[in-house]
């Protein structure tokens, strides 16, 4: 029986080629001479910080171009609200989102249900498995879930026959 994996993965050594370009240029711009701005990453999370909210904004704007020069999906970046440092620095904390949380796998589930495709769905984990009789309908199924509009980055693996 014909099968595929749907999963939500994000490469973390691009996530690392991209933040050492971000600092590399942050090191040889004019405009962040003299500052404190800086990228680290730790696990599944990236700390931004900068001087004032203007810098943090910029920095944001590099991580941002640096992960798309390195294919990384900037939807897989979850940048949460910036905080106040000491005097005027702002942090920010941006979580890389890896697996497929248990809300959004219930509403791909559905989708594929309500689609009266000859396919069934399993969630394992974080990850969804769908099988069918014919290829065509699995093909159907991948088409059906990039058409659906959902903000995460989803890869389709393992597909076998």
């Amino acid at each position: 029986m014909p099968s595929f994996d749907i999963v939500s993965r994000t490469e973390i050594p691009e996530v690392d080629n991209a933040i050492q370009g971000a600092l590399r240029e942050i090191g040889t711009r004019y405009d962040f001479k003299g500052s404190k701005c800086t990228i680290e990453r730790n696990d599944e999370t990236i700390q931004l910080t900068a001087d004032d909210e203007l810098k943090l904004k910029q920095v944001q704007e590099l991580l941002r171009g640096h992960m798309g020069k390195r294919k990384v999906d900037v939807s897989a970046l979850d940048f949460k609200e910036p905080q106040k440092g000491s005097g005027m620095s702002m942090r920010q904390t941006v979580e890389i989102k890896q697996g497929i949380e248990r809300d959004l796998a219930q509403k791909i589930v559905k989708a594929i249900k309500g689609s009266k495709l000859k396919v069934q769905v399993a969630i394992q984990g974080d990850e969804l498995r769908v099988s069918g009789k014919k290829r065509d309908d699995l093909q159907d199924a991948i088409a059906l879930i990039k058409d659906s509009g959902i903000d995460q980055p989803l890869q389709y693996v393992n597909f076998r026959d």
